[in-house]
């Protein structure tokens, strides 16, 4: 929009800055889109704004967010104009770091919550985030038109879980623009302004960062004291650099130019940065030679899935990481480090904060930057305590896995699980999570037909597919929140595949001591219906040091031998198959079995 914008006006108390919050699929995107509207940020011709802050591909595609996006409005509330900055976030449990990240530029949130749905896990998972930061929270039950749609009993829910009571509760329908006026209106009475000093000098939180191929690194910030023009000087805490002020503005809903941001607001900066590690997540931003306290930056994210990322032509290496380097800056929770594969060859060890981050980040690197990729199956972390005080070691690679002899303790890593389910599924998901060797911790009634439970369950068993089959078991109802629960000792075996008795390095994994058997039958199985013919006999073993556990076979292409014996004695045969059989034994001692790239990918990806 090329709206001129007077920010000068904007005093801290006419500013407020807030984020929505809520579940997967409660509505947070189109609550933006009709707050935008009924500013009049946004033009409200029908249908033109489904989503309009999940700007990227994979958003549109899956219809969920995935990136926090910052908008601009303003409102006029008894006569008096109010600047209001909202940042939307993501709701899936893979991205609660963009949640977090984003609530320290704010001093309230909206919790949304489904009014037929009821409070879901991600709710309470970020009602708590909301809560540790000392943000004021107004909660707001969208979607009261649905026809199943029971806001009594989920402002009960509420009340147990959250104590907000009747009146604490805002009411609205997203879709249809029902009560959005009451929330503008409770956002600029309840949600304080932020505490910023306009005479000091300057201090800004630089909160997010993307890569634009034509103006280099955008920067997102929220200044906390003082104010920032075009053309002014800045420097970087962290990166120890100092950069002039190219462009500066709003998110008005898109980059709007203006000519400074004052004390308070929440805009962005383009300073020409060229590389990608100058803009840190978290940085303090100042003008160079002021004496001030630089904000403690972010706690840098955990990952818990570990995943290898390799190009399918290995010349097209120098293009991935250059695609790697320009994306994580767009996702700082995503940790990288080179890799060499024996199947694979060079390519990148990245974590990830759970499965569908990996799966957004990989599809990412694919649209956005056009590489074609190849990515391992999710592995995790785990510790080792060695004998004879030979200390600790972390591995995540079966590769790495020390001698059984050696080993005092091994650690895997666990999670502390919160999974809210109809009581009718109630039984598939308490066998569920015994498959997966889960503990349950507690279990209690959030009303007549919803059960909430607490359960600890290893990471590895929740990296592969828990997450599909819980949908699945529970046709789609039950919802599920995790967080690290550190490390607990357990008996983990290194599983090795042998192809003639030599063992592939490349093919072996980590498994539990209980699940060693089906895996090992399942991993022979599907070896033998990729690994072609060859002409010697290849045999497939899956074996815990010494001890077979699994073997298949693929028999040898023969040629036919006998095929000019017309008549004549029946031991010319004979000797002729012995001869061939000879033959074959001898290729099998010194033959090398062909392993095509399918085979290494059906363990990989399992």
């Amino acid at each position: 929009m090329s709206k001129k914008i007077d920010l000068k006006k904007f005093t801290p108390d006419t500013i407020r800055n807030f984020s929505i919050i809520a579940h997967i699929d409660h509505g947070k995107s189109t609550l933006a889109d009709r707050l935008l509207e009924v500013t009049g940020t946004l033009s409200t011709r029908t249908g033109a704004n489904k989503q309009f802050l999940d700007k990227l591909q994979v958003e549109k595609e899956r219809g969920i967010t995935v990136k926090a996006q910052t908008a601009s409005m303003i409102y006029t509330h008894n006569g008096t104009e109010y600047l209001l900055n909202l940042i939307d976030t993501p709701g899936h449990v893979d991205f609660s770091y963009e949640v977090s990240r984003s609530l320290y530029a704010c001093q309230g949130a909206l919790l949304l919550v489904d009014a037929a749905q009821g409070v879901q896990a991600q709710t309470m998972a970020n009602f708590y985030l909301a809560f540790e930061q000392d943000l004021k929270i107004l909660p707001v039950l969208n979607k009261i038109d649905l026809p199943n749609a029971n806001p009594e009993r989920v402002i009960k829910e509420l009340d147990t879980l959250f104590d907000f009571t009747d009146n604490d509760v805002l009411t609205c329908s997203a879709k249809t623009g029902i009560g959005i006026d009451t929330i503008l209106q409770n956002i600029v009475t309840g949600i304080p302004a932020p505490i910023a000093k306009p005479e000091e000098p300057l201090k800004a939180l630089l909160f997010d960062s993307w890569y634009d191929g034509y103006r280099g690194v955008i920067c997102l910030i929220a200044l906390e004291n003082g104010s920032l023009k075009k053309g002014d000087m800045v420097y970087l805490h962290q990166s120890d650099a100092r950069y002039e002020v190219l462009e500066i503005g709003l998110m008005y809903p898109s980059e709007t130019p203006t000519e400074a941001l004052y004390a308070g607001q929440v805009g962005y900066i383009i300073t020409g940065m060229k590389t990608i590690k100058e803009a840190r997540v978290g940085d303090t931003i100042s003008h160079p030679r002021t004496n001030i306290t630089p904000f403690p930056g972010f706690k840098p994210a955990k990952p818990m899935v570990f995943a290898g990322i390799f190009p399918v032509d290995s010349s097209d290496f120098e293009f991935l990481a250059d695609a790697i380097d320009k994306l994580t800056l767009n996702d700082a929770s995503v940790s990288v480090e080179k890799k060499t594969s024996v199947a694979l060859g060079l390519g990148f060890r990245c974590g990830f904060l759970g499965l569908l981050h990996m799966d957004v980040f990989k599809q990412r690197l694919e649209q956005e930057h056009d590489v074609s990729i190849i990515a391992t199956a999710p592995s995790v972390l785990y510790h080792i305590d060695l004998k004879h005080d030979k200390g600790k070691i972390s591995i995540e690679n079966p590769s790495e896995f020390p001698d059984p002899a050696t080993i005092e303790t091994i650690y895997e890593p666990m999670l502390s699980a919160t999974i809210i389910v109809p009581k009718d599924y109630l039984g598939n998901i308490l066998k569920l999570c015994q498959e997966h060797r889960g503990v349950q911790k507690d279990m209690s009634y959030l009303d007549e037909e919803r059960v909430l439970l607490n359960y600890s369950l290893p990471l590895n068993e929740v990296a592969t597919d828990f997450y599909d089959q819980l949908k699945s078991v529970s046709s789609g109802y039950a919802s599920f929140d995790y967080e690290q629960a550190g490390h607990d000792p357990s008996e983990l075996v290194k599983m090795d595949i042998l192809l003639n008795g030599s063992p592939v390095d490349a093919l072996s994994v980590i498994v539990h001591k209980s699940k060693a058997q089906t895996m090992g039958r399942d991993l022979a199985e599907r070896l033998r219906k990729i690994i072609p013919r060859q002409l010697f006999e290849v045999v497939i073993q899956a074996a815990i040091g010494a001890k077979i556990l699994a073997r298949e076979r693929v028999a040898p292409l023969r040629k036919n031998v006998t095929a000019k014996c017309y008549g004549g004695d029946i031991t010319r045969k004979r000797k002729l198959l012995e001869k061939q059989k000879e033959g074959k034994k001898r290729m099998k001692q010194v033959g090398s079995v062909s392993v095509p790239q399918e085979a290494f990918l059906a363990i990989l990806k399992r």
